[in-house]
């Protein structure tokens, strides 16, 4: 498993996930560019993702779906706010309904995700910051933590294909 740290911070909004993967920065970056990449490792096991839209630009957007184990669907959105290739990117991910407008009842976090090198491979560092402590707990009480940590565990199998 690459997660290396999790930490939850109610005082500061932020749960902040590090993982090590043995691969070069620039093909852990390829991951989250390439949206057939994305696709195999943002959904946790059993709710694969299905990538409609992925614009990895300032200003650009990302519409995905999950499909979990009986068919249901779970949509998101990134609404892209930075990108550094092959360092970094910004990100406001949300909860959307099956046409991608966004779900206002659900909590939109704004994400910073880095890559540097670290002992031969890649050191990936993973924050969202929520609007609210009662944003944060409601996804952590959804299993972000788990769900998160379980999709960036499938990253090794791909950067090994």
């Amino acid at each position: 498993m690459p997660v290396t740290d999790v930490e939850q911070d109610l005082d500061n909004l932020t749960l902040t996930i590090t993982a090590d993967f043995a691969a070069p920065v620039a093909r852990v970056w390829q991951v989250y560019a390439d949206p057939r990449q994305l696709e195999k490792i943002w959904g946790p096991p059993g709710y694969p993702a299905t990538v409609v839209d992925h614009d990895l630009r300032p200003g650009g957007r990302t519409n995905y779906y999950m499909t979990g184990p009986e068919g249901e669907k779970y949509a998101g959105y990134w609404q892209v706010t930075a990108v550094d290739p092959p360092r970094s990117f910004s990100f406001a991910d949300g909860f959307s309904d099956e046409d991608f407008t966004p779900n206002p009842e659900l909590p939109v976090s704004a994400n910073v995700f880095t890559f540097v090198e670290h002992d031969g491979g890649t050191r990936a560092t993973y924050v969202s910051t929520y609007e609210s402590a009662d944003a944060l707990q409601k996804v952590l009480e959804m299993g972000v933590v788990e769900g998160a940590s379980s999709a960036i565990g499938q990253i090794d199998d791909l950067l090994a294909s």
